[in-house]
């Protein structure tokens, strides 16, 4: 049977400063890798937003979708399934969170997420249906938020120029019950397909990809396979 691959955690240049490959050209890579979907998680930080000087919040957010419109395009174009994330990091620590589910409407009437706390973000966005997952919780430096403020922990991230000691967060998250996704933390070519998940029914749009991620229903991919 046919699976279709999602990478669920993707950055572009255009957003995020460590990004080295431009939106429409990381398009084109994963649809000859073979994937069917990614998701675009650019990095949403008090640095991003900050350097933005002299223009409005809704214009602030128009430059932190960049990445993702020009990625949503060139799929339309060839073929590839774009779905809007974001990788959020508060300023108060090092931690960095999977945010699924969440659109331009929200962003737009909701400011400085950034100077949150993942409690109190948490407690805003669960009326929502967002999912938050903690990113590479292992890494140095990094601390495992509470159970309660997380929908699950990213148990492998591809990424090759970090520890993010995939081993240890795949065996706590089976040891302590936590829902599990994988990504590829694409930032450079070096790093393209090296994660995801593999689900049975093309995923088109963010509902259809909740659906799959609530109901568990698909297979964790890594660098390995």
């Amino acid at each position: 049977m046919k699976l279709y691959k999602i990478d669920m955690h993707v950055h572009t240049a255009e957003v995020s400063p460590c990004g080295k490959v431009k939106a429409a050209e990381v398009v084109r890579l994963y649809k000859d890798a073979g994937y069917d979907a990614i998701v675009i998680t650019d990095h949403y930080s008090s640095s991003f937003f900050q350097a933005a000087k002299d223009i409005s919040w809704a214009e602030k957010i128009d430059r932190f979708l960049e990445g993702y419109r020009i990625a949503f395009a060139e799929g339309e174009s060839v073929g590839l399934n774009v779905i809007l994330g974001m990788e959020l990091r508060f300023e108060s620590g090092a931690n960095e969170y999977l945010v699924y589910g969440v659109d331009e409407k929200f962003l737009k009437e909701n400011e400085e997420l950034y100077k949150l706390e993942i409690d109190k973000f948490s407690t805003m966005v669960k009326d929502k249906g967002f999912l938050i997952y903690q990113a590479h919780p292992f890494r140095p430096k990094m601390t495992l938020a509470d159970k309660k403020y997380l929908y699950g922990i990213e148990v492998f991230n591809g990424n090759p120029r970090h520890n993010s000691q995939n081993d240890v967060a795949y065996k706590y998250a089976v040891e302590h019950n936590f829902k599990m996704i994988s990504g590829s933390d694409f930032h450079q070519v070096e790093d393209l397909a090296k994660g995801g998940i593999a689900v049975k029914n093309k995923v088109t749009n963010i509902k259809e990809l909740m659906d799959v991620l609530t109901s568990n229903d698909y297979e964790l991919l890594s660098a390995q396979e």
